[in-house]
C-alpha cells in the first residue's frame, strides 16, 4: 500500500558541487556515454542484420547490449544534465520511474551474464552435445524467463520504494535515485524495507556472482583436457569475463548488501557499475571478438556501398 507524503519532488547531490568539476562530469561521462549508446546499437545493428552472427553466443550479447544501452541510459542522460543544472531537480514520480528502471535493466544484465557463462560451461565442457542443449527455442525461453525474472525484481524493488513516506528532507546525496539513499529520507523506521532489500537485491547480486564464479572455475578446469591452442583462446576469453563479473558484481554486492548506511564511495561505487561496466563490456565482448569486428566491417562496406 502507498504512503501519502507531502513530497513532489526531491533535489539530487550530485558527484561534486564545484563548478570545475562539474564540467569535467559533463565531458567525462558524455563521452562515456556516446561510446556506449553508439557502440551498443552497432552491436545491436550487426547481430541483427548479419546472420553469420547466428549461434547463442551472439543471441545473449544481442541481449547484453541492450541491457546495457538501458541501464546505461536508466542514469547517464539525468547525471550529465544535472552537470550543468545549478538545481538538480527530480520530481516523485520522475524518481521512482529510474529506481524501477535501473533494477529492471540491471537485474536483466546480471541474468545475461549467467546465461551467456552456462553458454561458455556447455561450449567447452559439453561441445558434443552443445548444438542439442542451446537450440534457439531453448535461448528464447531462457532469455524471456530472464525479463519476467527482471519484471518481477524491478517491480518488487518499486513496492518497496512506494511504501516510503516522505515528510520533511528531500535532498538525496547521490547521483540518481535508488532505494538506499531513499531510504535515509523516509520518515519511518525502515528497518524491515531495508531487510527486504537485502533479501531481494542482494541476495540476486550475491548468489549470481557465486554461481558465476563457481562456473568459470569449472570451466577453467575443464581447459587441462584441451590442447594448447584451444586452451590459450578459452582462457583468453574467460578471464575477460571473470574481470566483468568482479567489477560489476563486487560493487553490486557492496551496496545491496549491508545495513542502510552510507560511504563517501558510494557514489563512485554507483558510478563503476552504473555507466561504467556498460561500456567496459562494449570493450570487452566486441573490439576483443574479431569475428563481431569482421561484421561490423562488412555491415559498413555494404551500407556506403548501397
Amino acid at each position: 500500500m502507498m504512503h501519502q507524503n507531502n513530497v513532489t519532488e526531491f533535489i539530487l547531490v550530485g558527484l561534486t558541487q564545484d563548478p570545475l568539476r562539474q564540467r569535467m562530469v559533463f565531458l567525462i561521462f558524455l563521452i562515456f556515454y556516446v561510446g556506449t549508446v553508439v557502440g551498443n546499437m552497432l552491436i545491436i545493428v550487426t547481430i541483427k542484420c548479419r546472420q553469420s552472427l547466428g549461434s547463442p553466443m551472439y543471441f545473449f550479447l544481442f541481449y547484453l547490449s541492450f541491457a546495457d544501452f538501458c541501464f546505461s541510459t536508466s542514469t547517464a542522460p539525468r547525471l550529465i544534465a544535472d552537470a550543468l543544472s545549478t538545481k538538480k531537480v527530480i520530481s516523485y514520480n520522475e524518481c521512482m520511474t529510474q529506481v524501477f528502471a535501473l533494477h529492471l535493466f540491471g537485474c536483466m544484465e546480471i541474468f545475461v551474464l549467467i546465461l551467456m557463462a552456462a553458454d561458455h560451461y556447455v561450449v567447452i565442457c559439453e561441445s558434443l552435445h552443445y548444438p542439442r542443449i542451446m537450440r534457439k527455442q531453448v535461448c528464447l525461453i531462457l532469455i524471456i524467463l530472464a525479463w519476467i525474472g527482471s519484471f518481477i525484481h524491478s517491480t518488487a524493488q518499486i513496492i518497496l520504494a512506494l511504501r516510503l513516506p516522505f515528510c520533511g528532507p528531500k535532498l538525496i546525496d547521490h547521483y540518481c535515485c535508488d532505494l538506499q539513499p531513499l531510504l535515509k529520507l523516509a520518515c519511518m523506521d525502515t528497518y524491515m524495507i531495508n531487510l527486504l532489500l537485502v533479501s531481494n537485491s542482494g541476495a540476486i547480486c550475491s548468489s549470481s556472482f557465486m554461481i558465476l564464479m563457481i562456473s568459470y572455475i569449472v570451466i577453467l578446469n575443464s581447459l587441462r583436457n584441451h590442447n594448447v591452442e584451444g586452451r590459450k583462446k578459452a582462457l583468453s576469453t574467460c578471464m575477460s569475463h571473470i574481470i566483468v563479473v568482479v567489477l560489476f558484481f563486487g560493487p553490486c554486492v557492496f551496496i545491496y548488501t549491508r545495513p542502510p548506511t552510507t560511504f563517501p564511495m558510494d557514489k563512485l561505487v554507483a558510478i563503476l557499475y552504473t555507466i561504467g561496466i556498460p561500456f567496459l563490456n562494449l570493450l570487452i565482448y566486441t573490439l576483443r571478438n574479431a569475428e563481431v569486428k569482421n561484421a561490423m566491417r562488412k555491415l559498413w562496406h555494404v551500407k556506403t556501398a548501397s
